[in-house]
Formats: structure tokens, C-alpha cells, sequence
């Protein structure tokens, strides 16, 4: 599935539910199911930087696309990790690169999330494009 599909499939998704909070549980829902993240990755080489709460994003590369591990100290951040992530994953470092989706506009997180959080949003995306910049 491309970048472009699994936003769509996202989108689609965050459309059905008609209402904010019903759009922070269900990243709250995402963090939940998220994959165990170890302990000894919660380091400062990984923490991205402009998040309000603790954010971590482990990069990986592996037969020539990008796999991301990620966590936060708190569900709603670690439910957009989450959501990002899994977007990014499995995909080329040139794909990543060139994706110019704006997800703000896409997920309409500019209305759901308050500044901080979009800003913290915006500080996973673009750590996401500077690992995939450094492997072309």
C-alpha cells in the first residue's frame, strides 16, 4: 500500500467519527495497540525535538525502505506517532521524501489538536523526512 493509500484509508477513518473527542480516542485507541517499544531505545538520540511530551522515533532500515519504532509518555502523542509511523513505514527513503501530503490538512489536525500538539505533530513529520533526506 502506498503513502497516498494508507492516508486515505486514515482519513477515512477519522472522518467516521463525527466529533473531536471521539477523534482523541481513537488515536488513544492506536497507542494502545502500538508495538512494545524498548527501553533501552528511550534515548536522546531518538527523542524528537518541539514535542511537549517525550517523543521518541527509532529509524530502520532494512532491504531498502524505512521502518520506524516510536513511543511517547503520553497517548495522544504516542497515538500520532503511532498514525504517522505506521503511514511511513515499509516505504522508500525517496518515496518519504516525496511525499507532499500535508497531513495538518488531511487529518484536519490543525482543528483537533491544540497548538502544542500540532507543533509536536509537525516536529515527528519532519524528523521522519530528515532520516529518509540522509539516505538518498
Amino acid at each position: 500500500m502506498s503513502i497516498e493509500e494508507k492516508i486515505s484509508k486514515y482519513k477515512k477513518t477519522l472522518d467516521l467519527f463525527p466529533n473531536p473527542q471521539e477523534k482523541y480516542q481513537y488515536l488513544i485507541e492506536q497507542a494502545k495497540k502500538s508495538e512494545e517499544f524498548p527501553v533501552e531505545l528511550r534515548v536522546d538520540e531518538f527523542k524528537v525535538n518541539g514535542c511537549q511530551s517525550q517523543v521518541w522515533l527509532v529509524p530502520e532500515e532494512k532491504d531498502d525502505k524505512l521502518f520506524f519504532k516510536s513511543d511517547s509518555d503520553a497517548l495522544i502523542a504516542k497515538g500520532l506517532v503511532t498514525l504517522i509511523t505506521s503511514i511511513y513505514s515499509n516505504e522508500t527513503a525517496k518515496d518519504i521524501t516525496n511525499s507532499k501530503i500535508d497531513l495538518m490538512d488531511e487529518f484536519e489536525l490543525g482543528v483537533l489538536l491544540s497548538p502544542a500538539r500540532r507543533n509536536g505533530a509537525f516536529s515527528m513529520l519532519k524528523t521522519i523526512k530528515e532520516f529518509a533526506s540522509k539516505l538518498i
